[in-house]
């Protein structure tokens, strides 16, 4: 993969003197972004994708904002919950974590409110960062989260980058997962630790698990004993032997799709 840069500058000087002009008028609307951004490499990885705009629109972002502040807020709060007693995050003192396909940032949040981390919200549709900078300063955390346009087949990170890797309700929208998880692998860092996966904490009360669902009906309806067998076929193809698939079920309702989880650990 090759990093982007070694671009060569065609302007004249008479051009860059204008260009000079142009970019200190702009220069306070746009630095608090782009600082954000920088924070988010240590070294890019892998060209930047051009996100395919008939699926990563405005509206999009709108629609997940929505949902994530209505149908799904109670799932955020009790997943971070367990990724912090699950993961120790409470005892780092620095750190950076990965929130692929993050969207709004509602679990960056909650992990913000829990831990010393600075959290990146990688999604391939850039129309959320707006409304997730102006979440996080609103709630003060502005200074300690940043945002990148990313596609989880291509990350823009280099290797041995991340300690922990999170990401909910993404990776079954992935075309390659076999590219994806490789690329998971590769950021974090040795002993780093990745949970992906899509549903609700192990430990979210039955009776808020059953609304949610109740409101989500047959779109998540989906077999998870084949979906383990899937992934289990993929990281035996990949080589990859230090993961563990999770399908939480209820005492209350083991009928209840709690969801399914994979850990991974890098060794």
């Amino acid at each position: 993969m090759k990093s982007v840069g070694g671009f060569r500058s065609m302007y004249n000087e008479k051009q860059r003197r204008t260009d000079a002009g142009n970019s200190h008028r702009r220069r306070g609307k746009l630095v608090p972004l782009v600082l954000a951004v920088v924070l988010a490499i240590s070294v890019v990885a892998a060209p930047l994708l051009t996100p395919d705009h008939e699926r990563f629109t405005e509206e999009a972002a709108q629609r997940m904002t929505q949902s994530a502040g209505s149908v799904l807020a109670p799932v955020y709060a009790p997943l971070a919950e367990q990724l912090v007693a699950d993961y120790n995050l409470d005892d780092m003192e620095t750190g950076i974590g990965i929130d692929l396909g993050s969207g709004p940032g509602t679990l960056i949040f909650e992990l913000c409110a829990r831990t010393n981390l600075h959290w990146i919200n990688a999604d391939i549709n850039p129309h959320f960062f707006p409304i997730f900078f102006a979440e996080a300063e609103k709630r003060g955390f502005g200074h300690r989260v940043s945002a990148i346009f990313a596609d989880a087949q291509a990350l823009p990170f280099r290797d041995n980058y991340a300690d922990i890797i999170v990401s909910r309700g993404s990776y079954h929208f992935w075309d390659d997962k076999a590219l994806g998880f490789s690329e998971i692998m590769r950021v974090l860092k040795p002993g780093g630790v990745a949970y992906i996966g899509r549903g609700m904490a192990r430990d979210m009360p039955v009776e808020t698990a059953q609304a949610i669902r109740e409101q989500q009906g047959e779109r998540m309806v989906y077999d998870r004993e084949a979906e383990a067998a899937s992934l289990e076929a993929m990281f035996a193809e990949l080589g990859i032997d230090t993961y563990r698939i999770e399908i939480p079920v209820p005492p209350d309702d083991p009928s209840l799709n709690y969801g399914i989880w994979i850990e991974l650990r890098a060794p």
